[in-house]
């Protein structure tokens, strides 16, 4: 795998089923595109997933294992990390607890990961 950039962060916002889903799936596909190493979907915003939102993010796995590189769950919340066990992937999906490093500047706030470069989220409208 020839990746060029280190790690990609796509943040969901919403919950991630129905009409939302095939935006999210677009987001996702343009961060691999980036060919990270480690492709982030933070979760902590997305209160519920369905059956077509786990099959996308089960296809990006796929894609990120073929070219060497991994995908990361970042902070499912109660309902979204049941729903995974419940699928049988919560072994399957790297899921990861930590929060990203922010700190807050003048009022806004400012990812302190230099090596990282976050996808912007889609909002619904």
């Amino acid at each position: 795998m020839l990746a060029t950039i280190p790690e990609a962060v796509v943040v969901v916002t919403e919950a991630f089923e129905g009409t939302a889903v095939p935006r999210w799936g677009d987001l996702i596909d343009d961060a691999m595109a980036l060919s990270p190493r480690r492709l982030i979907v933070d979760l902590h915003g997305c209160p519920v997933m369905d059956a077509a939102a786990i099959e996308v993010l089960r296809q990006a796995h796929r894609s990120m294992i073929a070219v060497g590189g991994q995908l990361i769950l970042r902070r499912p919340r109660g309902r979204v990390r049941r729903i995974l066990r419940l699928a049988g992937l919560d072994h399957v999906f790297h899921l990861e607890d930590a929060a990203p490093a922010w700190t807050a500047v003048d009022g806004a706030d400012h990812r302190r990961a230099a090596e990282s470069r976050p996808i912007p989220s889609a909002r619904a409208g």
